[in-house]
């Protein structure tokens, strides 16, 4: 098996089917009983799904049951510099043999029907899940929730739905109300799920859904709270008070993932260690994530360098909460984001904190706004905008100008993911 087997067969995975998304389970279905019905043999699954959190909620949720002595498998997405980053094995990332292995068998079984590539990747991460050992399965939603490939678990340990807010309209519907019943979906009957902070009419659909299918609800502010409070978290539920150390995830909306996470360990009865390992042992790239060496580090001298790959407005909201509890610096933005996303309503937060922007297209993307495209969109925030041709020319503007600037990378996991692979 040569190094880049794996990145052969997923580009032949991709043709696989003429729509990059297409919701429906039937596919998934198939290949699952095709490969003997992997998805059985999974060690007790936590299923999470919700528009903002997902991911550093899976990671406190990881990072806890590892300080209490777990093997965790865990299954996310997208990835940022290799695809492997969204499959880990009982604590470690896959390898490059067990992936093109386990990818290799599902391409055999599909026997060139129609599937997605979400669709027949998640399948190989629950084949190559279900012939490892472990203590628990951690499996992030990619899109939705009701009609995702990885809604396939008849029975969770549980499932947890952080906050919901408006994104992929396209797919999953224009208002609220509906995007919540997506994202609901993967509550089963009987299976306790863990509500994030929602606005009301989130939380009114996520609600009647739990209740129609029997499922307990454990949710923010009526079940158990979090907050923060000299320079600390507290925790509070029906079993008492925890005082922990505020995350190592920076940010206000850190502290509520941290809640969620905190909820799912106390439900499963773990040890006061997992949930101090839960705050203090997370680590989740390109969540204000501080660059610390590499090219592009060096490239910008006496200033900070900061990758974030929030691209939505709510995320915009948190990214300036978070930025705010750092040392005051005179902060730019270099941002580029995707045409499929609010990059008025991104950009509103943004602009609150930034000196000035940048805009660069995604190198590599199609769906890339422009440069130019973004700059516009800046401009009509009232956030004086540049073009740049790339990320390097704008780090070298913003240093000649700011030789001691925060630079804030952000706007896209795609141009994240990116960053990371230049910067590697």
């Amino acid at each position: 098996m040569t190094k880049n087997a794996s990145d052969i067969i997923l580009n032949r995975l991709m043709s696989l089917h003429p729509k990059h998304i297409d919701l429906v389970l039937t596919r998934v279905w198939r290949l699952l009983d095709l490969l003997g019905n992997p998805e059985l043999s999974l060690p007790p699954v936590i299923h999470i799904a919700g528009t903002n959190g997902k991911g550093s909620t899976q990671a406190m949720i990881r990072a806890g049951l590892e300080g209490d002595g777990c093997k965790v498998h865990a299954y996310t997405s997208p990835h940022l510099a290799r695809f492997h980053e969204r499959i880990r094995l009982a604590g470690e990332l896959i390898s490059e043999s067990q992936l093109s292995l386990f990818l290799e068998e599902c391409e055999t079984a599909n026997l060139g029907a129609p599937i997605t590539y979400f669709e027949i990747t998640t399948c190989a991460a629950l084949l190559a899940m279900s012939r490892t050992a472990a203590d628990y399965t951690l499996l992030e939603v990619g899109l939705g929730g009701r009609l995702d490939a990885t809604n396939v678990i008849a029975k969770p340990e549980l499932t947890i739905i952080t906050p919901v807010s408006i994104d992929h309209t396209q797919f999953l519907g224009a208002t609220i109300e509906k995007i919540a019943a997506e994202k609901a979906g993967i509550i089963k009957r009987g299976v306790p799920v863990i509500i994030g902070r929602q606005c009301e009419a989130a939380l009114d659909v996520i609600e009647d859904i739990a209740s129609q299918k029997g499922a307990p609800i454990l949710a923010h502010n009526q079940h158990w709270r979090v907050w923060e409070e000299r320079g600390r978290l507290i925790y509070e539920d029906e079993y008492g008070l925890r005082d922990l150390p505020l995350p190592n995830l920076i940010g206000a909306h850190q502290i509520e993932n941290a809640g969620m996470a905190l909820a799912a360990l106390r439900y499963l009865e773990k040890t006061d260690k997992a949930l101090e390992a839960s705050v203090t042992c997370a680590t989740w790239p390109a969540r204000l994530q501080k660059l610390k060496s590499g090219p592009l580090v060096a490239q910008a001298g006496d200033a900070e360098l900061w990758l974030d790959g929030g691209h939505n407005p709510a995320a915009g909201k948190a990214l300036i909460e978070a930025l705010s509890r750092l040392p005051r610096r005179p902060t730019y933005a270099i941002c580029g984001m995707l045409n499929t996303k609010d990059i008025g309503g991104y950009l509103k937060y943004i602009g609150e904190s930034v000196e000035g922007l940048y805009g660069v297209s995604i190198p590599d993307e199609t769906a890339s706004l422009t440069g130019a495209e973004t700059v516009e969109a800046a401009r009509e925030q009232s956030i004086e905008a540049i073009e740049a041709l790339t990320v390097e020319e704008a780090i070298s503007a913003i240093t000649k100008q700011s030789p001691n600037a925060r630079i804030l990378i952000c706007g896209s996991l795609y141009l994240a993911g990116y960053i990371l692979r230049q910067n590697g």
